[in-house]
Formats: structure tokens, C-alpha cells, sequence
């Protein structure tokens, strides 16, 4: 444990990172030799291979060590880090290895009594003779004291033998080097921002867990040590002066620091005045202003377990006082857990013995039944994450059999409740869903907590499932495509039928499904998403049987009919957690073997109430913070993230009822009913489309169709709001009508008012729909593309009519192989010249017409632009100035007709020297 890292180092790293692994090397390579032990003082020599061209290292090691315990190490070697140098486990394995080879001495005090006064004055002449530069300075004052009669040399009896080994009422503790351990906390704080140093703090904290696990008092020590040069952190101050938070890293640490004081002040086999010094500690932190607070408006006195709980209306004096209850600090849950107690007789029977029930003894009944109508016993009383910490306290100080029984007390707990919740809101059911609104029953939910009450259970259980193995592995590999981690259902003593893989699935989806209030400020909405992500990851690693799968099956029910306790219930409150991460893990696990009820599961939690209060059904909202609600509560800072997450959910179910039509128009209406961001909605279009146009296979008619229909709603939603994307889901809503067919193309045409602007229904829809490409792609016969030709004509004449400006190009250049479509078009320009169609617009129309060889169509246009043109007499730079000399060259080359019309238009409208001397 003091050898080896809190934490897998990385592949190909273990002899280079780990002290245990290099100093068995060095044993195995005989580096040991010169071994002697006197008394419980060990020492001998560590030869030490150099490098390529370097001379071998002679380090001398000398350990002290008492009731199988190292008490101190000292090496030669100038290594300094938080655990023994490989020099140190290389004697020590020497001595444990090859005892027999060891030479013993007794204590040397034990060897100076067998002297005489000669022999003792030859014994001190002769150490001072050897080591006189290190030790006669020492030896002098030591003589003078003891020659100088009453001092306090002289007024002890006897002398320190540090080979003797402790006294009894001396503390027994594992060598730590403190002043190290504060070196290297401050400077892998300094560092946050650095790779790796949050994972080394990590492996740190684990070290103090490992320590907790042995019962090691360093564990308490080294927290302590680490906790102080937390509060020393110089950017906590810094924060504190800015108003800015802190880092997520950082809180993270934070949290994680807060969560162990919790399990060392919860010891259920301290010393009372072990606790009471670090509720000392504690209180003392607790009141420094640099101390962070603890984010999220969690209670710390929250309600109790209870076997019912019926739902409550709830009322505004309540939510003022909880809007106005005093904020914690990170220490504020260990200091409550310092007035706890291990002593109650129930729980010490839950944690004595698996055979506990109520045929023992025990009632069922009562105000706070100890049994469950099964006679499995529960445990009440104390606010569920409160419990929890318990059952993590006992795996962190190694009782993970207690941890287990109070574990499964807990669920049975939970199931109880379960029960009678959903007893109540039948009884209620009718009442609540005329309201159509219900209040919030879990003000505070169990995941993201602080104590993170579901993720301790589960870990508890699926610890307790996990192949003989995957628990004996030095280091669990974290990479998951190395190694599967692998469970077995292991039977619950006394609950016949039921093992804790069971258990474990149940806590997990009882705590994602709950419904319950989002929390106030980023980091704690940051750390529900990031624990739901956390426990599904867990339940991903379990496979799935059929005693799961029906467990599965059975929860998504309850959660469909939990009413306002469950995140799927029939009515939501306006300021819960979307159940979209839960769902999806749910509609996949249960697809293949009740797809009713996946898509059932999934269809409900598409909801995001938070929007639908905000925005009617199939409205885009311009920005997220903007959406969010009244002064009164939280502001959603995470909403784009869940949005996502909410397309995801959709995307899965449209991927999974490919081939059916009736879900995927299921589907589609919950999509058009509950997304709002036109982004989201485009991307689930795109999906789909590719979907349904696998490269190997004929493409999904339907789906095709959900795809443009959804591309459709975008194009709607964005028409009069303005996107940088908006070009690109034009071009990708003509390609996939394509996709369908020459009469979806055809529609879209001819619907273009209410889905595009003039612009992008001339120049991109139909440009787009007539090229070469989309007629190969169509595959048309002739009187099908001349009707698709016709469509898009009669498009680009619409849209020259509505915005001549930019239209009236697009629209000729269309309907030039068609005369009677390009004299519409044209006369569209002469009658827009009369609305006001500018100069410039005219100009380049005239152009384009000379382009085409109708110069007099041009000369047309150019006298109309020239009547709307006036040039004063110090604008020689004007834009026009080009379009006038080539109007002149156009009129010129036609004949002096045409160029004596057009001199007066000149006259009138140029009024610059410069430019009428280049016209002459």
C-alpha cells in the first residue's frame, strides 16, 4: 500500500512508476546484501545497476519498524515522493523473503549492559574514532550535560534505544512523510491546469481510501494534511475576490475531499476523541472565508425514508424558505455525519447478521416498521443519501459485508416506497391530471447529489457480483476494449430469488427515473448530467439476462405509472429533470424484447417541460438562455446539452422503427411536438435520410418521407428567423425530395411561399432542381421533364414578381429556352423599372440582354437606368460610371438613331466634367 499508486498507471509503465514492482526487481537482480537487524532497527546496503556508461550506485538503507509496522525509513537515495523508494521495498522484501539470512542482533541496549566500564569506554572512543567528523561535536555536549550534575540529562533514568522499538502506549502508525505529502499537494495544485495533476490528487485520495480500507490512521492523517494545503490554495482567495467560480477540476477535487471527511467522521470504529478532534478540524475550515461552498440548493436535512409518501401540494411559504435557507460549505455534510451514531439496536442487527427478519423479532407495522411486509428488514428514519453515506463509509473502512446488509436493507426500503407512492397517486390519479400540472415531490434528487447516494449502492452491489477474477486484479483496467468487466448474479442471504445484480438494476433505474428539480448554478447541472452518464455506463457493463431483462421490464412499467414521483409519469413539473439519457439507455435494452413498451418508455420522455411552457409545438426559440423561466427558479444552464441529448433520443428511435411505418409517424409526431431548435431538428433530417438510403440496399420510402417532412418543419421554423446554415439546408432539403421523387420536387416548388424566400427559391430550389444531375438522378421521360422544367419556371416568375431586385437575373436566365416564359420574365423587369427597380439592377439586366444578342432590349433597359441616374459634379469615382460608358458604346453601335435618343438622358442625369469629357 505505501509502494504501490492509488490508481492503473499506463500501459507499458508499471516498473518505471511503481516502487513495489522496481524494488522486487532489484531483490530478484541480488542488489540486497549487508543485511543487519538489531533490535527492530533494519539496515543493509542496495546496489544499484548505473546507466550506459554510469558506475554502479551503492545506497545504505536503514528502516525501523514496530508490531509489523515501519516506522521510519531513511535512504540514501535523493528520491522524495509520497511512498517508499524501491530501495526501501527491496530490504523489506529481503527480510521477509530470506529471514533466515538475516543477521540478528539484540537491542544495543541490551548489548552495552553485558560491558564493563573498559569495554564501554573502548566501545565510545572507538564509534567516535570512526565517524568523528559526524558525531564528536554530538558526543562533547552530551559529556558535558552528563558531568553537569542536576541536569536534565541527569534526572531521567535510563536512555533512548532507538533499536528497541516503541513503548505499548505509543502510537502505532505506518511511516508517513507529512512535510512530502504537503510538498507535492501544493504543487499539483499550482499545477491544476496542467495534464495529470488532478489525476495524481485522485490517486491521492484513493491512497486515503486504501488506507481507511485497512484501517491504516494515516488515513485520517494524510486527509487532514491535504485539506490544509486545499485551504492554502492562493486561487481560492482569488475567486473569492473576482466572483468567479472555481475550475470544474477543481470542485470536482473539492467534492471529492468533502465526500471522504464524510466517510472518516462517519468511522464506525474511531475513538471518540479521534472524532471529536476532527469535527475540531473541521469546524475550524468550516468557518474560513476562502472555505467553498457547496454548489446546488441540496437541503441537509431533507426528509426522511419513509414507507409512504404521498404527494403534497406544496406551498410558496415553503419555497421561500427554501430559497432563503443558509448555504453549506464542502465540510458542512461531515460535520452533520459527527452527530450520527453506529449504537441503534436495529441497525446493528441489519449489520450483525444476514439472517435478520421479523420471524427473529421486529415488527412490521407501526409508525416506523423495522420489517417489510416479506419480513425483510428496512432502515428508516434518515434522509436517504444520509443512508447511503453509511453503506459507503462501510466499504471505505472494509466492512463490505455490513456494507451489503445495510445495502439491501435500503432497497427494500426503496421498494416499499415504491409501493405506496404509487398506491397514493391512484388514489389521486384523476385529481392531478385535470390539473394537468403537478408539484415537484423530490425537491432534491438523488442523482448529482453531493453524496451521490445512487452511485454508492450500486457500486456497493455490483462490487459484491463481479468474478473472483476481477477483484483480485492488482490494478482494474480502465480501457474497456481490453477488458469487459464480467458480473454473476450473487444470491441475497434471506431474500429468496433475489440477487444484487437484481438490486443493483432496480436502485439504478428507481434513482434516473425519479422525478425530481433541477438544481441551481452550472456545476451542479453539470454533475447531474455527468453522474447519469456515470450509472448508465455502470448498467452498460452488466449484460443483460432474462432475469434482468424482465427486472427491466417491470421497473419501465412502475416508472410509466409513477405519477408525479417518476421523471415518466403521465404529468411533469415544469422545473424537472428530462429523462432523455435514461430512455434511450431503456428503449435500447428493452427493444428487442418488448418494443411496445421501449417505445412507449421513449415516446414519454421525449418531453423538455421547461419548453413546452415556453414555446407552442413546432416553434423555434432564438436563444436558450432567453426561454428560461421567472425570477423564481434556476436558470437552465445546461438546456442546449439536454436538447441534444433529446435529439439523440429521437435519432435512435427513428434509426430502430426504420421499415415500420406506424412508429416512425408515431415518432415523427413526438419529434414535431416536443424539439424546438431548428438545428437539432435538421440534423435528426439528415439522419434519417442517410438511414433511409443505405448504399447496399433500396433506400426506406418512409423514412424518406419523415426526413423531408422534418426538413419541411425547418424550413418553415427558419423562414423569418435567418440562420448561417439556412443556405445549406435549402440545397439539402432540394436533395433529399430528389431522393423521393420528381413529385416531391414538384411540391416543394410549388408550396415555395411558405418554405423559402424569393432568393433561395430562385437562385438555389429551382436552379438546383433542373440540373443535369437531378434530371440523370430523377431518371424522367420527356413530358415528365418538361412539367418539372414548367414548375420551375412558373417558380422563378413568381419570385422575379415578388422581388424584382434580386430575382429578375435568376428568372431570365431560367426561362431562356422557353420565349414565352423569358417575355414574362422580361416584361417583369420593364414593369419593375416603373417601381422602382434601381439603376444598377437595370444595368446588369441590359447586359445580360446584350450577352444573349438583343442589343435593342438592352438599349431598352440602359435608357430606363439612365433616367433613374444622376451623377453630380464631383462624383468622377461613381459605381455607374462604367455602366454609362458602355450604355454610350451600345447606342453608338446600333446607329445614330439610338444615339441621339439617349445623348439627352446623359445631359440630364451626368453632371461631371470628367466623366461627360470620356463619354465625348
Amino acid at each position: 500500500m505505501y509502494s504501490s499508486l492509488g490508481y492503473p498507471p499506463p500501459e507499458g509503465e508499471h516498473d518505471a512508476r511503481v516502487p513495489f514492482t522496481r524494488g522486487l526487481h532489484l531483490l530478484q537482480s541480488g542488489a540486497v546484501d549487508r543485511v543487519l537487524q538489531v533490535g527492530f532497527h533494519l539496515s543493509g546496503n542496495i546496489r544499484e545497476p548505473g546507466g550506459p556508461g554510469e558506475p554502479e550506485r551503492l545506497y545504505h538503507v536503514s528502516i525501523s519498524f514496530d508490531r509489523c509496522k515501519i516506522t521510519s525509513v531513511s535512504c540514501g537515495c535523493d528520491n522524495r515522493d509520497l511512498f517508499y523508494c524501491a530501495h526501501v521495498v527491496a530490504l523489506s522484501l529481503y527480510r521477509i523473503r530470506h529471514a533466515r539470512q538475516v543477521e540478528l542482533r539484540l537491542p544495543i541496549s541490551e548489548t552495552l549492559s553485558q560491558m564493563n566500564r573498559d569495554q564501554l569506554q573502548k566501545f565510545v572512543q572507538y564509534l567516535i574514532s570512526a565517524h568523528h567528523t559526524e558525531v564528536l561535536p554530538t558526543a562533547q555536549r552530551l559529556a558535558d550535560e552528563i558531568l553537569l550534575l542536576g541536569s536534565e540529562i541527569n534526572l531521567v533514568h535510563g536512555a533512548p534505544d532507538p533499536t528497541a522499538g516503541a513503548g505499548i502506549e505509543d502510537a502505532n502508525c505506518w511511516h508517513l512523510d507529512e512535510e512530502q505529502i504537503q510538498e507535492q499537494v501544493k504543487q499539483l495544485l499550482s499545477n491544476g491546469g496542467y495534464y495529470g495533476a488532478s489525476q495524481q490528487l485522485r490517486s491521492m485520495f484513493s491512497k486515503v481510501r486504501e488506507m481507511l480500507r485497512m484501517r491504516d490512521s494515516n488515513g485520517a492523517r494524510m486527509l487532514i494534511l491535504m485539506t490544509e494545503q486545499f485551504l492554502q490554495d492562493p486561487r481560492l482567495a482569488l475567486w473569492r475576490q473576482q466572483g468567479t467560480g472555481m475550475t470544474d477540476k477543481c470542485r470536482q477535487l473539492w467534492d471529492e475531499l468533502g465526500a471522504l471527511w464524510v466517510c472518516v467522521v462517519l468511522s464506525p470504529h474511531c475513538k471518540p476523541e479521534e472524532r471529536a478532534g476532527w469535527l475540531q478540524l473541521l469546524s475550524r475550515w468550516d468557518k474560513l472565508d476562502v472555505c467553498p461552498l457547496e454548489e446546488g440548493n441540496y437541503s441537509f436535512d431533507g426528509s426522511s425514508l419513509q414507507p409512504t409518501m404521498a404527494p403534497s401540494p406544496g406551498s410558496e411559504e415553503e419555497e421561500a424558505v427554501a430559497a432563503t435557507s443558509p448555504r453549506y460549505t464542502v465540510f458542512g455534510r461531515a460535520l452533520l455525519a459527527g452527530e450520527l451514531h453506529w449504537n441503534d439496536a436495529h441497525l446493528q442487527r441489519i449489520l450483525a447478521s444476514d439472517s435478520y427478519s421479523s420471524s427473529l423479532t421486529g415488527s412490521v407495522g407501526g409508525d416506523k416498521p423495522t420489517f417489510d411486509p416479506q419480513g425483510r428488514p428496512l432502515w428508516l428514519g434518515e434522509p436517504f443519501p444520509t443512508a447511503c453515506a453509511r453503506v459507503d463509509t462501510l466499504r471505505a473502512h472494509g466492512y463490505p459485508r455490513q456494507a451489503l446488509r445495510l445495502a439491501s436493507a435500503i432497497v427494500n426500503t426503496l421498494r416499499l416506497q415504491q409501493r405506496h407512492q404509487l398506491e397514493s397517486y391512484k388514489q389521486q390519479k384523476k385529481e392531478l391530471l385535470q390539473k394537468g400540472s403537478t408539484c415537484i415531490t423530490n425537491t432534491e434528487g438523488w442523482v448529482g447529489h453531493p453524496l451521490d447516494p445512487i452511485g454508492c449502492l450500486c457500486r456497493a452491489l455490483l462490487e459484491a457480483c463481479r468474478l473472483e477474477e476481477e477483484t483480485l486484479a492488482l490494478y482494474s483496467d480502465t480501457s474497456p476494449e481490453k477488458r469487459k468487466v464480467a458480473y454473476q448474479h450473487v444470491p441475497v442471504p434471506g431474500s429468496p430469488g433475489e440477487s444484487y445484480l437484481v438490486l443493483a438494476l432496480e436502485v439504478a433505474l428507481l434513482g434516473l427515473g425519479q422525478q425530481r428539480a433541477l438544481p441551481e448554478g452550472l456545476y451542479a447541472q453539470d454533475k447531474v448530467v455527468r453522474n447519469e452518464e456515470q450509472l448508465l455506463a455502470l448498467l452498460e457493463e452488466v449484460e443483460l439476462d432474462e432475469r434482468l431483462v424482465q427486472v427491466l421490464r417491470k421497473q419501465a412499467g412502475l416508472l410509466l405509472e409513477g405519477g408525479p414521483f417518476s421523471g415518466f409519469g403521465e404529468v411533469l413539473f415544469r422545473e424537472s429533470v428530462p429523462m432523455h439519457t435514461c430512455a434511450r439507455y431503456l428503449f435500447t435494452a428493452l427493444l428487442p424484447h418488448d418494443p411496445d413498451l421501449a417505445y412507449r418508455l421513449a415516446l414519454r420522455a421525449m418531453r423538455l417541460p421547461v419548453l413546452e411552457t415556453a414555446f407552442p409545438a413546432g416553434e423555434p426559440h432564438p436563444n436558450p438562455l432567453d426561454s428560461i423561466m421567472s425570477n423564481r427558479f434556476p436558470r437552465w444552464f445546461i438546456l442546449g446539452h439536454l436538447e441534444t441529448r433529446q435529439c439523440e433520443l429521437a435519432s435512435t428511435m427513428l434509426t430502430a422503427a426504420k421499415g415500420d411505418p406506424k412508429w416512425l409517424h408515431t415518432v415523427l409526431g413526438s419529434i414535431q411536438q416536443n424539439i424546438h431548435s431548428p438545428a437539432l431538428l435538421f440534423k435528426l433530417a439528415q439522419d434519417a435520410c442517410k438511414t433511409a438510403t443505405p448504399v447496399s440496399a433500396p433506400p426506406d420510402t418512409t423514412l424518406l418521407g419523415i426526413a423531408l417532412e422534418l426538413g419541411l418543419q425547418v424550413m418553415r421554423m427558419t423562414l423569418n428567423v435567418m440562420t448561417w446554415r439556412r443556405r445549406e439546408m435549402v440545397r439539402w432539403l432540394v436533395s433529399c425530395a430528389t431522393e423521393i421523387g420528381p413529385q416531391a420536387l414538384i411540391n416543394i416548388m410549388q408550396n415555395w411561399y411558405s418554405l423559402f424566400t424569393p432568393v433561395e427559391a430562385a437562385t438555389i430550389v429551382a436552379v438546383t432542381g433542373t440540373t443535369q444531375a437531378t434530371l440523370l438522378r430523377l431518371q424522367l421521360d420527356t413530358p415528365r421533364r418538361e412539367e418539372l422544367w414548367a414548375c420551375a419556371r412558373t417558380l422563378a416568375l413568381q419570385c422575379a414578381m415578388k422581388d424584382p431586385q434580386n430575382c429578375a437575373l435568376p428568372a431570365l436566365t431560367l426561362c431562356e429556352k422557353n420565349h414565352s416564359a423569358f417575355e414574362a420574365a422580361y416584361q417583369i423587369v420593364l414593369d419593375a423599372a416603373a417601381g422602382g427597380l434601381g439603376h444598377a439592377h437595370l444595368f446588369t439586366v441590359a447586359r445580360y440582354m446584350e450577352h444573349r444578342g438583343l442589343p435593342l432590349r438592352a438599349y431598352k433597359l440602359a435608357t430606363l437606368a439612365l433616367a433613374q441616374l444622376s451623377i453630380a459634379f464631383n462624383q468622377d469615382s461613381h459605381p455607374a460610371v462604367n455602366d454609362v460608358l458602355w450604355a454610350c458604346s451600345l447606342s453608338h453601335s446600333l446607329g445614330r438613331h439610338e444615339l441621339s435618343a439617349i445623348v439627352p438622358l446623359i445631359i440630364r442625369s451626368i453632371h461631371c466634367a470628367p466623366m461627360l469629357s470620356d463619354i465625348l
